[in-house]
């Protein structure tokens, strides 16, 4: 599936055939121009596309994030992905964007220019500006999972028009960093059950929540999250909230 623009299109140079070589995957199907990775992704993989076919574009006009929020993807700017997958395990699904956040901070630290921190449950930032963030979808037949769309936005350059954002450092190839991203991403897909105590501990390192006070998805003060993804938050009252869903805002955000 691909635009009749983007005919003879090629990513960096490479070719969508060279990319999958490189890259170790099925298939790579590199668009100029999409709308969403994610859209494509579906409709390839409700085609029978296999696991490990990887979505990529140079510049998407629709490319989202959570809660129907919409991701800058200007061209040449950043990679704008998605990688199918088809997990074994659903139960891994509750906490599969966290683990993705965590295998790509791992990646990220090396090009960042600075510790990448994680704020749940999505998003990558590297002091208080974001670098990426992460979109998980999945289709389900009855009970069980089909297909699980992996989205992944990063800044490679930041979009002039977001203040908030940063991006990598100078000289950073696109496709030298998929080919160190992408088996992460795939690692975390295959993971199984709820997170582990190392990944919480890694997590917990990252966290750019903890001790601080946010008004969502619960009044109080973050205190980490818990084995299945959800926020601890402990309220004014002293009870800790578990938030499996929301997005967080910090004290200072609210209104802003």
């Amino acid at each position: 599936m691909a635009d009749a623009a983007t005919a003879g299109f090629t990513y960096d140079g490479w070719d969508e055939r060279a990319l999958a070589l490189e890259l170790a995957l099925p298939r790579v199907v590199a668009l100029a121009t999409t709308g969403s990775t994610l859209d494509v992704a579906h409709a390839l993989a409700a085609d029978g596309a296999p696991a490990g076919t990887l979505v990529l574009a140079d510049r998407q006009t629709a490319g989202r994030g959570r809660a129907g929020k919409q991701w800058s993807s200007p061209p040449g700017s950043g990679i704008w992905l998605t990688l199918i997958e088809r997990p074994r395990d659903p139960a891994a699904l509750e906490v599969l964007s966290l683990r993705l956040g965590l295998r790509a901070a791992a990646v990220l630290d090396r090009h960042a220019g600075g510790a990448v921190s994680l704020k749940w449950p999505n998003d990558l930032y590297v002091g208080d500006r974001k670098l990426a963030g992460v979109l998980t979808e999945a289709r389900w037949r009855e009970s069980r999972v089909e297909w699980v769309a992996l989205g992944v936005g990063i800044n490679v350059v930041p979009p002039r028009d977001v203040p908030t954002a940063v991006g990598l450092e100078p000289g950073t190839r696109r496709v030298e960093l998929l080919a160190e991203l992408v088996p992460a991403l795939r690692s975390a897909a295959f993971a199984s059950g709820a997170l582990g105590a190392a990944e919480l501990a890694a997590y917990d390192a990252r966290d750019a929540a903890r001790g601080r006070r946010c008004v969502s998805p619960a009044v109080g003060v973050v205190e980490g999250i818990s084995a299945a993804g959800e926020l601890r938050v402990r309220g004014d009252d002293g009870r800790v909230v578990l938030a499996r869903g929301g997005s967080l805002i910090f004290d200072e955000e609210a209104g802003s």
